[in-house]
């Protein structure tokens, strides 16, 4: 789900990595996605992002549980990425590290760094150091303040241990939430003319939701009903637009086609039904003989 929200949504990366690194991109910067795929002496090594925005690489790692180990994976990709971008300068080779976090899906721990010192040959130290971010860590409102809709399929992930049957007030909270979700993302999409990445994304949101509710029937039913009505919705309108497109198409096509059989010449039937000369002909090529 995480590569699918890189794949077709890329723009929403933007606001997250603005978050983590106290950048200030705009949403429509170029996100280049560099390959995943690193090859090192001990295998291939596959990492969940690699992004270039401007000069510089970005490197999220996705994690669902807590893993001690984590923090060494993630020395072990950057190097791998670094090498690709080592380069000579002033006669010496540099390695450029990319900016680097693990976003977690699960927890809420106080941890925000995670670090590894390196002992050098010469007892130097240097200290390689990763953010930790926490979905847990936000609130409805501040992912809906800071535009961080990329948290969003996830932020259902805070109830899978709920009690959300009927009687539970808990149910009745995390759909009224939703309901807010919705609505904010109608305001910052669908107003905006970006009908597509609302249906994108409430489709990630849904997704998950049914694999995290999967043994909450109500709460399943209910969670449909409050985000995937407006999805119905379009699809419908998108269905009825096309009909009526099609109905119009047929009925202009069949007064060319009687103008034509009266004698009248292609440009004065292009002429009466304020057409193009070429589509009265296509149609014409269209017709049988007579």
């Amino acid at each position: 789900m995480f590569w699918t929200l890189l794949e077709k949504m890329p723009e929403l990366a933007v606001p997250l990595i603005n978050e983590v690194f106290g950048t200030s991109y705009p949403e429509d910067i170029e996100i280049i996605q560099k390959r995943n795929e690193h090859q090192t002496k001990q295998g291939e090594i596959i990492t969940d992002s690699h992004l270039m925005i401007l000069d510089k690489a970005y490197h999220i790692e996705c994690q669902s549980t807590n893993d001690s180990s984590m923090v060494i994976r993630m020395i072990e990709y950057d190097f791998s990425i670094s090498l690709g971008s080592m380069r000579l300068e002033d006669g010496k080779y540099r390695m450029y590290f990319p900016h680097s976090c693990i976003l977690y899906l699960r927890g809420n721990q106080d941890r925000k760094l995670l670090s590894v010192e390196m002992i050098m040959p010469d007892g130097s130290v240097t200290e390689y150091k990763v953010p930790a971010i926490y979905v847990g860590h936000y609130t409805k409102d501040e992912i809906l303040q800071k535009q961080l809709f990329f948290l969003l399929p996830f932020y259902i992930m805070r109830y899978e241990k709920g009690n959300l049957e009927a009687e539970y007030p808990e149910l009745k909270a995390m759909l009224e939430e939703y309901r807010e979700i919705e609505k904010c993302l109608e305001e910052e999409f669908l107003e905006e003319g970006k009908e597509k990445a609302y249906k994108d994304l409430i489709e990630l949101i849904l997704r998950i939701a049914e694999y995290i509710l999967r043994n909450q029937e109500e709460a399943r039913k209910g969670f449909g009903d409050v985000m995937g009505g407006k999805v119905l919705e379009l699809e419908s309108d998108k269905l009825i637009q096309e009909g009526v497109k099609r109905g119009l198409e047929q009925e202009r096509a069949k007064s060319v086609r009687a103008l034509l059989h009266k004698g009248k010449t292609v440009e004065e039937v292009a002429d009466l039904l304020d057409l193009t000369v070429e589509y009265v002909k296509k149609i014409q090529k269209e017709m049988p003989k007579y």
